[in-house]
């Protein structure tokens, strides 16, 4: 969502005093580009998400993820050194070698300080030490460099932003305020280089970007969700999530958005489409979290049923000291049909709250 409630929030979670310096992601925002691709101060909580999915020369797959987090500390205080900590930043990296079976992911931790990690509109920059993103107009450059592996990739935006929910909210819980406001980009045309294992590999596909701002969202029975991006061979794209709630049932605040060939958009309320699984559990050998890695999407209204699988069970994100919440975020394929046409697709699943509920966002 996405709907990411991550690290950053289970980290760094204020006092009732501290959160009330913070506004809240109400109906009516206006959004205004390229500004709002860059930081919310007045906001708790913000995200940059990156997934995607590649091929190299010899179809060879790869799918990524690239996530910088801002989490508001303290607005109200004056600052007398850089070192004051206002905002502190997390990213996530990961690397799915998808025919090779392996995982790769890292993470890190930083304040502001003299330019170690931040946000910067003038600079159109986000950074978390040497893993960045730079716009140059509609393009960005993703930099990322880890022991293990590093990515240097161009992204394209095919498509106009895209709001997601209605009124300039996506709505996740009944009160006022449990919301955010929810941009994507669908379609970044991606090309670029892996280093791994001592090679440099060329790569083409499809990446997809959400941006999240807010500063509550979820309620106390609301203990985890489920969340899709679908990028179809057809130039349209969907994005769907189901909050769960404690008693087993799915939210009515659960939602998506379609997105067709020329960025125009279509809401889905929680009635108009599924999401079911359908087994092929995987129990994390880590975590002892059993996760659902085979899906039915279904949405009558525009013709569209798929089945949603992935050729690699272990995508799951956990930190090593047991300190950030657990989540599994990995690449997916898409078969199935719309309308009459079989049609085939990408995208990345995320699904929180299988191990233990996600707790922080009240």
């Amino acid at each position: 969502m996405k709907t990411r409630w991550t690290s950053a929030v289970a980290l760094f979670l204020l006092p009732i005093s501290a959160v009330a310096q913070y506004k809240d992601a109400v109906p009516g925002y206006r959004y205004e580009f390229p500004h709002d691709h860059f930081s919310h101060p007045d906001f708790q909580t913000e995200w940059w998400y990156y997934t995607g999915n590649l091929t190299s020369a010899d179809g060879h797959r790869f799918g990524f993820e690239l996530t910088f987090f801002r989490q508001g500390v303290d607005r109200g205080s004056p600052t007398t050194s850089p070192w004051d900590v206002r905002d502190l930043y997390v990213a996530h990296l990961a690397l799915s070698d998808l025919d090779g079976g392996r995982f790769l992911h890292a993470e890190r931790t930083n304040r502001a300080g003299p330019g170690i990690a931040g946000v910067s509109e003038t600079d159109r920059r986000v950074w978390n030490g040497n893993w960045q993103i730079i716009w140059r107009g509609d393009v960005q450059v993703l930099q990322a460099i880890d022991e293990s592996f590093s990515l240097h990739f161009m992204l394209q935006s095919a498509k106009s932003p895209v709001i997601h929910g209605q009124n300039g909210v996506s709505q996740k819980a009944e009160a006022p305020g449990r919301a955010s406001h929810y941009i994507s980009l669908t379609r970044l045309n991606t090309s670029g280089e892996i280093e791994l294992g001592g090679r440099k590999i060329q790569v083409t596909g499809t990446a997809w970007m959400d941006h999240e701002f807010f500063t509550h969202q979820l309620d106390a029975d609301q203990i985890g969700w489920d969340w899709l991006s679908i990028q179809l061979q057809d130039n349209t794209e969907l994005m769907l999530f189901h909050i769960r709630r404690r008693d087993g049932s799915i939210d009515d605040n659960s939602a998506g958005t379609f997105v067709d060939a020329r960025g125009n958009t279509t809401h889905l309320h929680n009635n108009e489409f599924t999401l079911e699984s359908t087994g092929s559990m995987w129990t994390s050998p880590n975590t002892r979290s059993v996760y659902p890695l085979r899906w039915k999407v279904s949405i009558p209204k525009l013709g569209i049923a798929l089945d949603c699988s992935t050729s690699l069970s272990a995508q799951e994100l956990a930190s090593s000291g047991g300190l950030l919440p657990v989540y599994w975020e990995g690449a997916m394929t898409f078969d199935g049909r719309k309308r009459e046409a079989t049609i085939r697709g990408v995208g990345y699943l995320e699904m929180t709250g299988y191990g233990r509920p996600v707790k922080g966002l009240q």
